[in-house]
């Protein structure tokens, strides 16, 4: 058997060691706390409480009402905050901490990327400031500040687990670059700001994974001002149309060396609307969609992020297989149609 460390024996030995642990941790508790406090103090004010009332899908004359958070980030009262805390709401109630309330009105939401935009009237009102999400690394203080079922203003804290998530939003559609954090969050967080520990924010805070614990997503703020610069501009995000529903589908691989394709994938298409931009073109239910000008289409994600603002008007090239042939067609997309006239 082995000597027992002195220290063991002796109480007053343990006592001074147990005293240098605490003296050695303080400075980095401090730290720790005191970023923390310093990035609430700076955007705690500029945080809403949201309340929407609206029309129920499934039943036209009761009344749905939800809630969730936002933040100014304009002195003049401009607040962003999620598409799905104010789709479809006919009055729109901003509240801040110190209990004052304010009717907001709803400048666009692009539900694509889950983001909304939101006025309130006023001058001088605290704002939050817009860092930036390209500059931002694993492991670095996230901190959530909202309204989780209501508690007004509660933070969270805890790292930026993950950078470049992909995340479905309702529509189908992948929105890009996501932060994945483990600070909590809960239904009401939604539309909050995620904070860094310079007071900054550097996303807005989206959704959970319910069944999970500390996986947590944020819309990155690099995203969110682009959102909000074509939501000022034309009250939408405009994207390209061509009025076609797809599926990503496999090849087989004597169809891939047959026509020496690139990609082992491709979009098959389901449908095609009437009169729209791939009708017109020519495109028909079966075909598969291999490419666009010269960038593959591996499926129905590549087809979204090539739809984008600059293809609206422009006559572009389509590479498509239809049955033993392949074929190239030329489309020129449309501006997405409004929710409405879809």
């Amino acid at each position: 058997m082995g000597a027992i460390p002195a220290f063991v024996l002796d109480p007053a030995a343990a006592e001074r060691q147990q005293g240098r642990a605490a003296v050695d941790e303080a400075p980095l508790l401090d730290a720790y706390s005191n970023a923390v406090v310093s990035a609430v103090d700076r955007v705690g004010p500029a945080v809403v409480h949201i309340d929407v009332a609206g029309r129920s899908e499934r039943a036209r004359d009761a009344d749905r009402r939800g809630s969730g958070s936002g933040f100014v980030f304009t002195p003049d009262g401009l607040i962003l905050t999620n598409s799905h805390v104010v789709s479809c709401a006919n009055t729109i109630q901003a509240t801040f901490a110190d209990g004052s309330s304010a009717q907001a009105d709803l400048v666009g939401d692009d539900p694509d990327t889950d983001l909304a935009l939101v006025r309130i009237g006023g001058n001088h009102l605290a704002s939050a400031v817009l860092g930036s999400s390209r500059r931002l690394r694993v492991g670095q203080l996230a901190i959530a500040i909202g309204n989780p079922y209501g508690y007004q203003h509660t933070v969270t804290a805890g790292v930026v687990s993950a950078l470049g998530r992909s995340l479905r939003a309702s529509t189908g559609r992948l929105i890009d670059d996501v932060i994945q954090t483990d600070a909590a969050l809960n239904p009401g967080n939604s539309g909050g700001p995620l904070v860094d520990s310079g007071g900054e924010v550097i996303g807005v805070n989206t959704a959970i994974i319910p069944i999970a614990q500390g996986i947590c997503f944020a819309t990155a703020i690099d995203t969110a001002k682009w959102v909000v610069s074509e939501l000022l501009r034309y009250g939408r995000v405009r994207r390209a149309y061509l009025g076609l529903a797809g599926a990503t589908t496999l090849l087989p691989r004597r169809v891939i060396r047959y026509f020496d394709l690139s990609g082992e994938s491709g979009l098959r298409v389901e449908s095609v609307k009437q009169q729209g931009p791939a009708h017109l073109a020519g495109i028909e239910s079966g075909d598969v969609i291999v490419k666009i000008g010269e960038q593959i289409v591996a499926g129905i994600d590549d087809l979204q992020k090539l739809l984008n603002e600059s293809l609206i008007g422009r006559r572009i090239a389509i590479t498509l297989l239809r049955r033993s042939r392949r074929l190239e067609l030329e489309v020129t997309p449309r501006e997405t149609p409004s929710r409405r006239n879809r």
